[in-house]
């Protein structure tokens, strides 16, 4: 007998569960990233408008389509990863980008 013997009446459980608690870690984690981000570029157009930085629309431009395809990239591999076809995530996804 193994030590992680599950019992057949709460089986059928971990199928549901898991992927509504990636979801709802995705979710927060989403949150918090989409915040910070919106911060770091307020910050940055402050320190822009004061003039402690010297931003032209070409560098920005530049530095976006450096960055992009390895956002991509990430991106991929995560679609790849997450299950984002199951219900239950994505309950766990819009409660974890709500209370997150």
């Amino acid at each position: 007998m193994s030590l992680m013997t599950i019992p057949p009446e709460i089986a059928w459980l971990i199928p549901i569960v898991i992927p509504f608690i990636i979801g709802l870690l995705t979710g927060a984690i989403i949150k918090r990233t989409v915040a910070l981000i919106v911060l770091v570029f307020a910050l940055v157009a402050v320190l822009a408008l004061v003039g402690y930085l010297s931003l032209t629309v070409e560098d920005l431009y530049d530095r976006i389509f450096h960055y992009l395809p390895r956002v991509a990239s990430e991106a991929q591999t995560l679609k790849n990863i997450l299950p984002y076809t199951s219900i239950s995530f994505i309950v766990g996804l819009a409660i974890g980008l709500w209370k997150g």
